[in-house]
Parts: structure tokens; sequence; C-alpha cells
């Protein structure tokens, strides 16, 4: 698969790329700001942009705002952002749109490169991950809502549906089996009043009503 990386840090910038190309994947552009990053993307049409929140020249939201161009533009190009900070507001931003192929990490996550690396493959494939400090914070500024429903063991389910597993990564963290994460899930969609109907597509309405964008 192909990637494309925007980052203004040469040092950042490196490491990416040799995580990169260890989990696979061919760099065809490196660049250091958001103008530069979108004519990247037009020329080489990857599998995955990689992106840096914050860039030149007002290192403000330029990735983010860059990313959400990409995805009106080229819809099948996924787009896994990287921030300094925990700002929930930017994963909203992107998953209020868009619902596949969408990722957004802390840097410090890099440097865990096996964890990092399937976080890549997950988003290229057209799934959704969310660094597990955004989940916990969304998790503390709940109230009073659907989600309270839920019992202990059905958020944790839910918050592991919303970082990007599968029923079968959620059974191995939580140790246990696979069919009981299918009954939690299917007692969240019920506690959560989601209707019936495709399982992945509810599956979204889920994470979507836990990220309060839904």
């Amino acid at each position: 698969m192909r990637a494309v990386i925007a980052e203004d840090s040469v040092l950042l910038r490196i490491g990416v790329v040799k995580v990169l190309e260890m989990a696979g994947f061919e760099v065809v552009a490196e660049v250091g700001d958001a103008e530069a990053l979108l004519s990247a993307v037009e020329e080489h049409r990857p599998d995955i942009a990689v992106v840096d929140v914050r860039m030149p020249p007002g290192f403000t939201d330029e990735g983010v705002r860059a990313a959400l161009v990409i995805k009106r533009r080229s819809p099948e190009t996924a787009v896994l952002l990287l921030s300094q900070y925990v700002e929930e507001r930017y994963a909203a931003d992107l998953l209020s749109s868009h619902t596949s192929g969408i990722g957004y990490l802390l840097k410090q996550r890099v440097a865990d490169v096996e964890e990092f690396a399937d976080a890549l493959r997950r988003v290229a494939a057209g799934g959704t991950v969310l660094d597990p400090q955004v989940v916990s914070q969304l998790l503390v500024r709940r109230h009073s809502d659907p989600l309270d429903r839920l019992t202990p063991r059905e958020r944790e389910v839910l918050e592991l549906m919303a970082s990007g597993r599968s029923n079968a990564g959620t059974a191995e963290a939580l140790v246990i089996s696979e069919s009981a994460v299918a009954k939690h899930i299917n007692s969240i969609f019920t506690k959560l009043d989601l209707p019936q109907g495709d399982a992945d597509h509810r599956r979204v309405l889920a994470v979507l009503r836990f990220l309060g964008v839904s």
C-alpha cells in the first residue's frame, strides 16, 4: 500500500517513514505543510495519509482541515491524524462526517512500533482508530445519557469498539470469548436504542453516540 506523510518535524517524519516501511507501506511523498499535503494526495492518490494535526503556517488545525478536504475529494484515501495532545474536537470533526478510514492518535504511539503499525493497517483497511486517551477522556465527561444504561463491562466493550478493535481483538483484550463480546454488543445496541440493520452500520452508530457526534 502507498502512503503520504505530512509532518513538519523532520525527526518525527523520519521515524514515521521507518515505521510505515517496516509495516509494508511504500512512502510515495513526505511533506511539511497542509498545502503540499493536498498536492501530494492529488498527485499520488495514496491508500493512506499520515497527517500532523498542527502544521505551518499557523500551527493550529491545518492538518485537520486538510484531512477533511482529502476525505471529501478522495474518500478512498484513509487518513491517520497525529497530535501532540488530546484534542477531542478534532476526532469529533472528522467522525461527524466520515466513519471509515479515519484514525486519531497521539504522537507518542509512534514509539510503539507494533501497535502503531497495526493502527496504520486498520485505518488503511477502512477501519476507525482512536487513541485510548481520547476514549478515556470522553468516558470521564459523559453525564446522564443513554450511555449511563450500560454496565461497566459493556462500557469496556464500547471503549474498545471506539478504539477500532474487532470482536476478536476485544475478546483478547478483555480475556473473554468472542460470543460473550457479541452478546455485550447486542446489549449495547439495545440500550442505545439503535435500530435493527446492518451490524457494521450499528457499530458505527454506537461509536458516534459514544463520541457525542450523533
